[in-house]
């Protein structure tokens, strides 16, 4: 491995060994991984900012000068935002081939929580900026980096504390590059597709309550809260939400298709078809994985809480649901969830973040393509919308333009999208080695010292 690969390899190993696991609710330290980072940044000759905005919750942020920053280009681009998070999903000891906290390596593969999620991502930024250090070089714009916490719950310590309370930190920053996207998925012989995230779906965390008649559970009751609850459950996991293609996902939808040779109805890009998402899908093979969690809105019961003894029927009942709702669908989908509940449950939001979606003719993303395609010719980039969401929405309130490239370039077999937040999570040496040479492709100046 070159050195840059094989720090890359280090560091990550290091921070999975550091357990950043949040549990939710303000149940995570990410301060041991903090330290971490703030110290490989220091050493590779920047100012690192390390922030705590709770007991334990900590953020770094690090600013690095451009070359081309005093110039009218570098005016023009402004700053480039790179973020990444430190905390991680919990795991289950009992349910890994190794133990998740362990960093170990085998076989070329390093093994653990955030291996993917994205220890793997924050390790290559890292790697890239000690290569700089190395060779002196630069990024062509200035870069600030930010390691943030709590982007696996609300971001409430994390991105969004240091976009209210910080802002300064992020000071002519115009674009934010952050998860995900830019991986390898290999649809089929021959077909390798590299996805560039350029949107994600809204966040819509539900809480539904039933009210109704409070009584002995051994006598009739027609105003039953569970009941009424259940019902309005049952709808909203029935519901079958229309499919509704926004420009991100119709230009990937147009790539998919033509890299795997499929043919579409007419009309079914431009809603004139009455195709479902499913018959759509099916269309795509198996890169139809890349869009099915973003041809439309969804809504997904998760959690249930009612009464307190066998015999006796409350007059509350609560129920959770994870809502996503696509750019410029929202209204659509409050409307539908009225309509879903009925008069006798009404509905709230638990949590609720923007959908975002950024131009796809941007230079930036201009140049994560011909990054990748450089590392792999022969491939097809696809643009990307997140079913999910990341720290971009935080970030875009000040203003920025936020993407998804953390590049690997992965064998064919490797079952990527399983590994998020799934059991045994693990990533190639060798693609945390060409993550940081397409990172080193995209951002950095050429090489302008004496020969």
């Amino acid at each position: 491995m070159t050195p840059a690969g094989a720090e890359a390899a280090r560091f990550a190993a290091d921070l999975i060994r550091i357990d950043t696991t949040n549990r939710g609710g303000g149940d995570a330290r990410e301060r041991p991984a903090a330290e971490y980072v703030a110290a490989r940044l220091a050493e590779a000759g920047l100012e690192p900012v390390l922030l705590e905005s709770a007991p334990g919750r900590a953020n770094v942020v690090a600013r690095v000068s451009g070359a081309e920053a005093g110039g009218r280009q570098g005016a023009r681009q402004g700053a480039l935002l790179l973020h990444g998070h430190l905390d991680v999903v919990p795991a289950d000891p009992a349910a890994w081939s190794v133990h998740p906290f362990s960093g170990e390596i085998r076989n070329g593969v390093l093994w653990g929580r955030g291996a993917v999620d994205m220890k793997n991502a924050d390790a290559v930024l890292l790697a890239l900026v000690s290569e700089w250090a190395r060779s002196g070089r630069r990024p062509r714009r200035d870069v600030v980096l930010a390691f943030t916490a709590d982007e696996e719950d609300t971001a409430e310590f994390g991105a969004r504390w240091l976009v209210e309370r910080h802002p300064g930190l992020f000071e002519g920053c115009t674009e934010a590059v952050g998860e995900s996207g830019a991986f390898t998925f290999h649809a089929g012989p021959g077909q390798r597709l590299y996805p560039i995230a350029s949107a994600e779906r809204g966040t819509a965390w539900l809480k539904l309550t039933a009210r109704g008649r409070a009584g002995h559970g051994a006598k009739p009751n027609p105003e039953n809260a569970v009941t009424r609850l259940a019902e309005a459950i049952i709808r909203i996991g029935a519901f079958r939400w229309p499919v509704r293609l926004i420009p991100t996902v119709r230009a990937a939808v147009e790539a998919i298709a033509a890299a795997a040779g499929a043919e579409l109805p007419a009309g079914a890009l431009a809603g004139g078809s009455d195709l479902t998402a499913e018959e759509l899908l099916a269309r795509l093979g198996p890169a139809g994985a890349l869009v099915a969690g973003t041809v439309r809105n969804s809504a997904n019961p998760t959690m249930l809480q009612a009464g307190y003894k066998i015999n006796v029927i409350p007059g509350e009942a609560v129920g959770w649901v994870d809502g996503r709702v696509l750019p410029g669908y929202e209204d659509e989908f409050r409307a539908t969830l009225d309509e879903l509940t009925g008069t006798e449950v009404s509905w709230e939001y638990a949590h609720a973040e923007i959908p975002l979606e950024a131009p796809l003719d941007a230079p930036v993303m201009a140049s994560m393509t011909q990054a990748l395609l450089a590392e792999d010719p022969g491939s097809t980039i696809v643009p990307y919308c997140m079913s999910g969401g990341t720290d971009a929405k935080q970030f875009s309130r000040l203003g920025m333009t936020c993407y998804g490239f953390t590049p690997l370039v992965l064998p064919e077999g490797y079952d990527y999208y399983a590994m998020f937040h799934g059991t045994d999570e693990r990533i190639p040496l060798s693609a945390l080695e060409a993550g940081v040479r397409i990172m080193d492709r995209l951002l950095a100046a050429p090489d302008t010292r004496p020969g």
